[in-house]
This record gives C-alpha cells, sequence and structure tokens, in this order.
C-alpha cells in the first residue's frame, strides 16, 4: 500500500519504487538499514508482481470499484484509492488467493493507514467487486 500511495503521488516508476521499497532479496539477515519492518518476511515476488500489476492496470480496475463508490475515484483519498486498487487487482489476477482473504486484507491495511472509519468503506467496496469478479466463488453452497 505504501508503494502504490507514493505512486499515486509521485508518479514513481516501478523501477524508482522497487529501488525504495525492495532495494535487494529480504530475508531475515537483511540489515534494517535497507528495509522496514513491513517487508521483512513478505513475499518480495507477490510484493513486486502486485505493484507492477496496479501500476500497469490502474485504468483498467477503476472502473472495477468506480460505480460502488457513491463520488468519483479521483475524489478518493489516496491511501483508499491505493487500497481499492490494490484489492480489485488481487480479486481479479490472483485467483489462488480466496476472495475472502482478499478483502480481509486489505480491510486490515485500511485499519492501520486509512481514516478512522476507511476500513468499513473498502471492505464494502472490496465485497462488492468480489460478487462481480469471482460470483461462483462466492456463491451459497447448494445443498
Amino acid at each position: 500500500m505504501q508503494a502504490l500511495y507514493a505512486w499515486q503521488m509521485t508518479d514513481a516508476s516501478f523501477v524508482e519504487l522497487r529501488r525504495q521499497f525492495a532495494p535487494c532479496e529480504i530475508t531475515d539477515a537483511t540489515p534494517r538499514a535497507i528495509v522496514g519492518k513491513e517487508l521483512r518476511g513478505a513475499d518480495l515476488e507477490y510484493f513486486l508482481e502486485c505493484l507492477r500489476g496496479v501500476i500497469q492496470a490502474a485504468a483498467e480496475l477503476d472502473p472495477l470499484f468506480a460505480p460502488h463508490l457513491g463520488r468519483t475515484v479521483d475524489q478518493l483519498d489516496p491511501v483508499e484509492r491505493a487500497i481499492l486498487r490494490a484489492g480489485a487487482f488481487e480479486l481479479r489476477d490472483r485467483l489462488d488467493v480466496p476472495a475472502p482473504v482478499v478483502i480481509n486484507e486489505w480491510v486490515e491495511i485500511a485499519k492501520g493507514f486509512g481514516a478512522t472509519e476507511s476500513f468499513r468503506y473498502v471492505n464494502g467496496v472490496l465485497d462488492r467487486v468480489a460478487r462481480e469478479l469471482r460470483a461462483a466463488e462466492l456463491a451459497p453452497a447448494e445443498e
């Protein structure tokens, strides 16, 4: 989320963001001066795939959640916009991650970085996006 926020605010390239947020392979032995605690233990490959994916596909991702906003994408707080783009990317492109897990992870990030009640907004928007993109996965089991 922080890398996407930085991209939105500075229009930095993927290469610049990678250099800033993941300058080397991250292991338990990587000095804290090189990488913050946020990425320690993170799946670097997954992080870079999602970062690149959101940057490259933002124009395709925004229409996935825009109908559920009640305002324009440009009117969103940059933190909420970054979270919704990343969540929409994962829901659309990372089918290996269950939709409830995607939603929960981004709601938790919204709790940590967003405005006081933004996590509720993020939850509602991503839930609607998930129901559109993964209807079969989220359909109630037939008895």
